[in-house]
């Protein structure tokens, strides 16, 4: 009981801020502004492609603008696939079978991007997610209008995140990010990676079908979330984390539905819940996502209403069931892995002697 105790203590536990101070001011203005020139022009629908394009401003935190900017365009072709695949899914009016097959694979493929790379955030989550969300979106137009949204608000971002440099003038002849290689003794570890991701978010997908709605995307990306921790008691206490975000986050959420908003007053949470995600992201994930969850369900809302308690009720037990799936997942892959494995790490305690 004290372990336990003192692993939900821990959950709590803001983890100090680091030095790159400046990094929830470029995210935000990254999506508050292809955002805001949607909401004037009157496609508060859209918001949704922007944000997702925009997600690349999240990585290369702390790095100089020169890798920065590499760093932001690996994670946008992941981002940017994940969108032009989810639309091309809604399109066609992929059945839900057939999504939660193509999510799978995608999740693999995405991890073994995301590992090649080691982007931060680790994992390939937010394509993930991208994937879903568009994919349960039905079309809004021309197939290419939200493709071109999501790729504009990714250049933006990438833009403003390099805006720095111009100040400072500082260029490394050389210097760039590392791509392991395939072929190298970490390869091993990357495609068992892609292979646990794959499972996770399959079947996490499968079960949420099953048991609670049409739309899974939510436990399938809540399946992956425990996979991006280093270490075991990491994705642990990273499910936790989303679990106990989530339903803080959808409290959140039905707080600001209340009052049945129009769309512009929707419009505007998305853009201000950005800025206190990112700030608490690198510090404590569970208090992040409080903001996240809202941020999230709001914009997709936009795109796509459903009633007030179906969005709710389902987000949270689709959640749980995903964080759920996710940890059983780790926890017998952790079991069957050997320490010294290459690749993905999985902390084993032994007791004193």
């Amino acid at each position: 009981m004290r372990r336990i105790l003192e692993f939900f203590r821990s959950t709590l536990i803001m983890a100090p801020a680091d030095s790159d101070r400046r990094a929830p001011l470029r995210v935000g203005i990254g999506v508050a502004v292809p955002s805001l020139i949607l909401l004037v022009i009157g496609h508060p629908e859209l918001i949704v492609y922007a944000v997702f394009g925009a997600f690349c401003g999240l990585y290369g935190r702390g790095e100089s603008h020169q890798l920065r900017v590499i760093h932001q365009v690996q994670a946008a072709g992941l981002l940017l696939a994940g969108v032009s695949g989810g639309v091309v899914l809604s399109w066609f009016d992929t059945p839900l079978w057939g999504l939660i097959v193509i999510e799978s694979l995608f999740a693999a493929a995405g991890s073994v991007l995301a590992d090649r790379a080691s982007l931060r955030p680790g994992g390939p989550f937010f394509g993930i997610f991208a994937l879903g969300a568009c994919a349960s979106i039905p079309p809004l137009g021309p197939i290419w209008i939200p493709i071109a949204i999501s790729f504009a608000a990714a250049a933006f971002a990438i833009a403003v995140g390099f805006l720095g440099w111009f100040r400072s003038r500082r260029w490394k002849t050389g210097a760039k990010r590392e791509i392991i290689d395939l072929r190298g003794p970490r390869a091993g570890g990357i495609i068992r990676h892609a292979v646990t991701y794959a499972v996770a978010v399959g079947a996490g997908g499968l079960l949420g079908a099953w048991l609670i709605s049409d739309h899974a995307y939510w436990a399938m990306a809540s399946a992956a979330v425990p996979l991006a921790a280093a270490d075991l008691p990491g994705r642990i206490a990273r499910g936790v984390h989303r679990v106990l975000g989530t339903f803080s986050g959808l409290i959140l959420t039905g707080l600001i539905l209340l009052p049945d908003p129009s769309p512009m007053m929707l419009a505007i949470p998305v853009i201000l819940l950005q800025f206190p995600t990112e700030y608490l992201m690198p510090r404590n994930y569970g208090f992040a996502l409080t903001f996240f969850t809202p941020m999230i369900l709001l914009m997709t809302q936009l795109a796509n209403p459903i009633p007030r308690s179906t969005l709710i009720i389902d987000r949270g037990l689709e959640t749980l069931l995903g964080a759920l799936v996710g940890i059983a997942v780790v926890l017998v892959v952790g079991f069957f892995s050997s320490p010294r494995s290459p690749g993905v790490r999985f902390v084993r305690r032994r007791k004193a002697a």
